[in-house]
């Protein structure tokens, strides 16, 4: 048996729900109202907060059937309309980051500077034919969250998910969209493709990694470690769903399952450990800013568990270092450069890390993060997940919303990626069409 698998056997007898079946959690409960046997008929069930008005967290009931949990920052008690603001905030505002970035990603700043002005770029500029597009880093984050949702659906109709391999086979599918196939021979489903793949603007090349195609055309089974020693920051860029998705399934009382998923799906196509590492970083800052933590709480939750994993070092230093110099009053061009350009992992994390800790606000942040020799829409993009959940969508400037390409397409995957929990499908469920509807949207392989 796989990690990051969930297990459910009869609701009114015995319910098992986890991550890592090497660390298996069983709970054994008491005879269910049809309410609570509901709740645990569904992959990780955790009754629903349904009003507008009521406080996100844990229900009364079910904190009945959970252990207790100390988390690794403050939470907040937040209202749902906050967490979906969030949801939203943190997925549009790394698409808006890159969409900044692309047309400037391989610039020098004085570059910058002399074709866009003393600021810089601050509005977007043309590039792939238009205004406010994305590129290959907004392309692989909504794979990412689509793999999610897929290995969810398939938890609940088969029983038993893999969240990485499920994943894995979601970036396939934009190895299709970039015009390639794996060297191996893997069936796609090309009867049931799924809404993402049947987005039509996804199928683009938009200066695609190449470290990510080489790795993808490799894979020769999935889920598992690419077999490279890259750290450049294709991993990381693309893993901001993981938090999102962990927070839904409340593993801001377990962050280190988001940390290690984080990590695993970097490592599909980024074999050396900081490329891994980095991803699983970001993975729980994400869900602990969507928690309601500080950019400094989250920090310091996320290093805690970074200290404990091998080679960590070289990640370590370079988050220490964006902290460092965000504290140290130095100009922003002149920190910003001592941190890198951004084109491997840990430097792309410690600059969108520093644009995040200075930053007055959203815009401002962005293009800091976007106004530097190096990968401008990586940086920009992570930078952008990072402002995004701490401050929510309404800190978006309009004018960066409004022309963003595909921007109703992220905006779904985003409230998905909050309401799946909340889907009543599977084996247990009486709505056959919901249940069609759901599967042909995420089928479940």
């Amino acid at each position: 048996m796989q990690n990051f698998a969930q297990l459910h056997l009869r609701p009114e007898t015995l319910a098992v729900t986890a991550w890592d079946v090497g660390r298996l959690r069983v709970a054994v409960f008491r005879p269910l109202d049809a309410k609570s046997a509901q709740y645990l008929s569904r992959p990780g069930g955790a009754l629903s907060d349904t009003e507008d008005d009521e406080p996100v967290g844990a229900s009364n009931a079910a904190k009945e059937f959970e252990a207790p949990a100390t988390p690794a920052w403050r939470r907040k008690r937040q209202q749902k309309r906050t967490v979906q603001g969030r949801f939203l905030g943190c997925l549009l505002g790394g698409a808006v980051g890159d969409a900044l970035g692309a047309p400037v990603e391989f610039m020098k700043q004085a570059e910058i500077l002399r074709r866009f002005g003393p600021n810089g770029i601050t509005q977007y500029a043309p590039a792939y034919g238009g205004l406010g597009t994305i590129t290959d880093d907004t392309q692989m984050t909504l794979f990412t969250a689509e793999g999610l949702l897929r290995g969810w659906v398939r938890g609940c109709f088969k029983g038993i998910t893999t969240y990485s391999g499920v994943t894995a086979h979601a970036y396939l599918r934009w190895l299709q969209t970039q015009g390639e196939c794996p060297t191996c021979d893997i069936d796609f489903g090309s009867d049931e493709p799924g809404w993402l793949f049947q987005q039509r603007e996804l199928h683009s090349r938009r200066a695609p990694g190449n470290t990510c195609l080489a790795a993808l055309r490799a894979m020769n089974s999935l889920g598992e470690r690419a077999r490279n020693d890259s750290k450049g920051c294709g991993g990381v860029m693309r893993v901001a769903p993981v938090g999102l998705f962990a927070w839904r399934l409340r593993q801001y009382e377990s962050p280190q399952d988001a940390f290690r998923l984080g990590s695993e799906l970097a490592a599909l196509t980024h074999g050396h450990p900081t490329g891994a590492l980095t991803g699983g970083v970001l993975a729980v800052l994400i869900l602990a800013l969507t928690d309601g933590a500080s950019l400094p709480e989250a920090l310091a939750a996320a290093k805690r568990l970074l200290r404990a994993e091998p080679d960590h070092d070289e990640t370590l230093r370079a988050i220490e270092m964006a902290e460092e110099l965000a504290d140290s009053g130095l100009p922003h061009e002149e920190a910003i450069a001592r941190l890198g350009q951004g084109w491997i992992a840990e430097e792309a994390l410690a600059i969108s890390v520093y644009c995040a800790r200075v930053a007055r606000n959203f815009k401002q942040g962005v293009i800091l993060a976007v106004n530097h020799d190096g990968d401008s829409d990586s940086t920009g993009a992570i930078a952008g997940n990072l402002l995004g959940a701490m401050h929510g969508v309404k800190a978006i400037p309009a004018e960066w919303l409004e022309p963003l390409e595909l921007r109703n397409v992220i905006t779904e995957l985003a409230q998905d990626l909050y309401a799946f929990k909340d889907w009543d499908i599977g084996d247990y469920s009486d709505n056959e069409g919901l249940d069609q509807r759901i599967w042909q949207k995420y089928p479940g392989f």
